[in-house]
Parts: C-alpha cells; structure tokens; sequence
C-alpha cells in the first residue's frame, strides 16, 4: 500500500481559511482527511504541505510513526514552527483517518478503545461569530450577560467568554474593573450551574494576567485561558499558583519539551494542546500521556474547521484527562454543507455520542470547499491609547 498525492484544500470561512489535507493511496477508494488551518498563514502552510508530501508520498501509510519521524526530523529543520508543525499535524490526522479505515473501526478503538460515554463541548460567545466574540466591548456588561443568556438557551452547559481587554505592561484598576463587572453580569445571568471561561488571548503581562486572575477567582470560573505569553511559564506558574481558578493554556505550543515544561513547573492545570497545530494525534498522544503523569485536564483548542472537530472529539473518547471539547458552530452559516460527521451531537447539553463510522468518521464535501476559494483572512491589529502595538 503506497501514498499517491497529498493535496491540500483551501475553504474560506471568513475569519479563518480551512486546509483541508487529501491522502490518497493506490487503494480504491481509500483517502484519508486532514485539517492544517492556520489563521493568517494559509499560503506558508500549503507550501510547508507541498514540501513535506516530496518526503513521504510513496511510502506505506500504514507506518504512521516512521512517517511521522520523517517528516519532523528530515529536511535538517525539525517540526517545531508554527507552520511546519501545522503542515505535519494536518498529513498526520489524514494518515489516522486512513488507518480506522483500514481497521474498519474509529480511530478511538485504535489506541484502547473508549473511556467514556459522551464528551462535553463547549461554544465561544456568539457560537463563532467573529465580531460578538471578539469585538464586543470589555465596558458593555450586559452585552455579555445577554450573549450568556443566548448560549444557554442553545443548550450549551459551559462557554467562553473574551471578557479581558488588551492591556499595557502595567496598567491601573480601569480594565480590571470592567473585566470584573462582564464576569459578575454574566454569572448573575447563567447561575452557578453553568461553567464559565475566561479567555485573556495571552494579552496581558504576567502582571496584569495576576490582576486580572485574582479579581476574577471569587466567581468560579472552569478555567482562567493564557493570562499572560506562553513563553512567560514562569509568570504562568505564578498566577496559576496565587489563584484558585485553573490556569489553561497550551494552544500555542508545538514542542513535547515545553509542554514537560509547562507542567513540570505546574504552569497550568488545564492543557489546551491544538491537534492541528502541535503535530497532529502522533503528538497529541505523546502530550495526553505527560499530562496523564502530572494529573493535568485535557480541554485542546479546537476554533477550527470540521477536520480538527472530528479529531478534536475522537481524541476525547480515548483520553482518560479530557474534559471538554471547544466547538463553533455559527462562524459561517454553510459550515455543515462542507462536511458529513460520524458523530451526534445532543441539543439539550451539547454532549457529543460517539463516532460510529471508520477512521474520523467525516466526509468532505470538494465541491461544497470549492464554492469557497481563498480570500485573505480579516485583518486583526491592536495598538494601545499611546499608539505601541498590543496582543491581539
């Protein structure tokens, strides 16, 4: 069994360009589905796929570890950038795909089995909808009380909330205040009975991510995501520390080596690896099973296309750690004309029962992906009052 093309698929959506990643061997009718989206660098990720393909197209893609060793380790640069690691990450989730085919069976099967029954997922603040999530203002707190209300009313148990703005350094009580008032509206609006997350966009310093973590701890929220730059482990072990919410972050790592960093210093409690981004399920595995040692709950990022879902929930059913599943659903109004899924989701709680078909259990639809041509993404840029650049 040889591989005979890797091809990528560009779908735009808006914010994001989905990349599809096409296997497709010299068996008749076996391809296997991938997903290397990666916002604002469409162009560097389809070359980086298109360079690696020169390394593995006819081999066996059976040999899902040898592949992937080949295409991390060769070309001298090794896997660890952003682009190169979402490239591998996409031709891995394609090569698993492929192997539950051959199985017969989810991909889930192939490593244990199931460990649970169902797997929770959770929707950002407008369901996906770019502008509600991303633009509504850090001082309009009924805005996000109303947004909570909505997503609750969809079925969902849990939601994520952009509730922080960008901040300088150092700043006063100003942003503070306001981050304090979104969260309290949005609890007075939901109850204590639905989780809330607050995701900081790794805007702040380890400073403010302090700040902003201690004035939200009385609220109770499931996580408290990227107080303060990845690279910062040190401020993220020390906010993670003074607080009692749980620190999540994670999203931004490609390297086994940080994420054994990150946990050794007990930098977060919540590890948000990113399936397409981190080097694919080869990958995801190897983290889920350091995270397994430290005790550290599984929740990946998951903003995506329907590839990475798919992946995202499989992973779930096999991970003892895993706790949620991050989902969008309203981002483009066509999302479920691109794909048929294998797995039901539940209105009323949002939980997810399993995939009953072989592989990740998707179907692409190319003609549906070929109505959406690439555009350039929506440009995103932040500067502060005095003009300096920020963290989007």
């Amino acid at each position: 069994m040889k591989i005979t093309a890797i091809e990528p698929l560009v779908c735009h959506a808006r914010m994001r360009n989905w990349i599809f990643v096409k296997i497709v061997t010299d068996q008749p009718g076996l391809i296997g589905w991938g997903e290397a989206t990666l916002e604002w660098h469409t162009r560097s990720v389809v070359g980086a796929i298109q360079d690696i393909a020169e390394l593995i197209v006819g081999e066996d893609p059976r040999r899902i570890e040898h592949l992937w060793q080949m295409m991390f380790r060769q070309h001298f640069w090794h896997g660890n950038g952003i682009v190169r690691g979402t490239a591998i990450s996409g031709i891995d989730l394609a090569l698993w795909d492929i192997a539950g085919k051959i199985a017969g069976v989810p991909c889930s099967q192939l490593w244990g089995g199931r460990v649970r029954d169902y797997v929770r997922t959770y929707c950002h603040l407008g369901g996906g909808n770019m502008e509600k999530f991303y633009e509504t203002s850090i001082d309009d707190a009924r805005s996000f009380a109303d947004l909570a209300r909505a997503a609750v009313a969809e079925g969902y148990t849990a939601f994520k909330s952009m509730a922080v703005p960008p901040t300088m350094p150092l700043e006063g009580l100003r942003a503070v205040k306001h981050a304090e008032a979104a969260v309290a509206a949005m609890r007075d609006a939901v109850g204590d009975d639905v989780d809330i997350m607050v995701d900081c966009h790794a805007r702040p310093s380890p400073a403010m991510g302090l700040k902003f973590g201690q004035a939200l701890d009385p609220y109770g929220l499931y996580f408290f995501e990227e107080p303060c730059w990845p690279e910062a482990v040190d401020g993220l072990a020390a906010i993670n520390a003074a607080i009692t919410t749980p620190v999540a972050t994670g999203e931004r790592v490609t390297d086994l080596r940080t994420f054994q960093e990150l946990f050794a210093k007990r930098a977060c409690d919540v590890c948000q690896l990113d399936i397409t981004h981190c080097g694919g399920l080869t990958a995801a595995r190897k983290v889920a099973a350091l995270a397994e040692a430290h005790r550290i709950a599984l929740a990946p990022h998951n903003p995506q296309g329907p590839v990475s879902t798919a992946a995202s929930l499989e992973f779930g059913f096999s991970q003892p750690s895993y706790i949620i599943c991050e989902t969008v659903h309203a981002d483009v109004p066509w999302r479920t004309d691109v794909v048929e899924e294998g797995f039901t989701m539940e209105p009323q709680g949002r939980i997810v029962r399993p995939n009953t078909r072989p592989g990740l259990g998707i179907t692409i639809n190319e003609r549906a992906v070929a109505q959406h041509p690439f555009q350039q993404e929506l440009p995103q840029r932040v500067f502060y009052p005095d003009g300096s650049v920020g963290d989007w």
